[in-house]
């Protein structure tokens, strides 16, 4: 198995079938499916299966997946490593990122990359905490921002810091600028948060939910609001409360837009960490961009 097949492999598990992955890897049709015909002849076992109408992978194609994320993304550190070695300060850096931390300090580091390294493209992706890892461990992205830290073992996590949550309000909130004893004390408010959706780790309903339930207060209202935007501009209205990061709502507190209220016994907070593929190749430039990260964000 050479890295091309297995790379084709993967475009048409990630692109849904041939006639996608060829247009993604800009080749014909027959030539895609002349690739994965000798990898299966290869493996002496069918690797898709067409189920209703879609290309969809079987038992040993999804036994092969992760394998073949390593190598593909193997193969690639390979031509980074070489490639370093005659252009130590140039060459491709991509970052991605959860959508809610790129904000004022994320601007921040990549404003100082940028000027030490004008040679250095570097681009920037977000995602969501899952997606974000999905791509460094295949090798499509270089470093990830996330929030918690994962188990896998194809992946370093390191903490950059916990943020606290706070909660918010509106400005003519009674409970504006003033401190609850409880949590219990905000049960019959009306909560404004993500939506729950698997593999997010902003703070989602369900963040909300188990803080509630540690105290033993059962359910509460709330409302899904795709956008960390949306959730401050409704909080702003006075439609809802929310909980949130220091960072996620300096500025709005810092323009005396929204304002917080104090929580007695809610002590929450959320890690944030770098991700980078365990045993990957880090260039010069990709170990600086690292270390920013830990100056700015620590």
């Amino acid at each position: 198995m050479d890295s091309d097949a297995l790379l084709t492999f993967l475009t048409v598990h990630r692109r849904g079938g041939i006639s996608n992955a060829a247009r993604a890897l800009h080749r014909s049709q027959p030539a895609i499916s002349r690739r994965i015909a000798l990898l299966e002849q290869e493996l002496g076992v069918p690797l898709f299966e067409r189920i209703a109408g879609r290309t969809m992978l079987s038992d040993a194609g999804r036994v092969l997946v992760p394998h073949a994320e390593r190598a593909v993304a193997a193969a690639q550190d390979a031509e980074n490593a070489v490639r370093a070695l005659a252009r130590p300060n140039s060459g491709p850096i991509a970052l991605a990122v959860v959508g809610t931390l790129a904000g004022g300090r994320l601007s921040a580091v990549l404003k100082r990359f940028a000027a030490e390294h004008p040679q250095v493209e570097l681009s920037l992706r977000t995602a969501t905490s899952a997606e974000v890892s999905d791509m460094v461990r295949r090798g499509e992205v270089t470093i990830g921002l996330r929030y918690d830290r994962e188990g896998s073992r194809d992946l370093d996590c390191e903490l950059l810091f916990s943020e606290r949550l706070q909660v918010v309000c509106a400005l003519d909130h009674p409970r504006a600028g003033r401190r609850v004893a409880k949590l219990a004390d905000l049960r019959g408010e009306r909560w404004i948060a993500f939506p729950i959706v698997p593999g997010r780790r902003e703070i989602t309903a369900a963040h909300v939910f188990a803080l509630f339930q540690t105290h033993g207060l059962g359910e509460i209202d709330w409302t899904p609001v795709d956008s960390l935007t949306a959730q401050k501009r409704l909080v702003e209205a006075g439609l809802g409360i929310a909980l949130l990061s220091e960072s996620n709502a300096a500025e709005e507190l810092r323009h005396k837009t929204i304002s917080t209220i104090r929580v007695g016994d809610l002590k929450a907070s959320h890690d944030v960490v770098t991700v980078t593929r365990r045993g990957g190749f880090l260039s010069a430039a990709a170990r600086r961009l690292l270390e920013i990260l830990r100056k700015e964000y620590r």
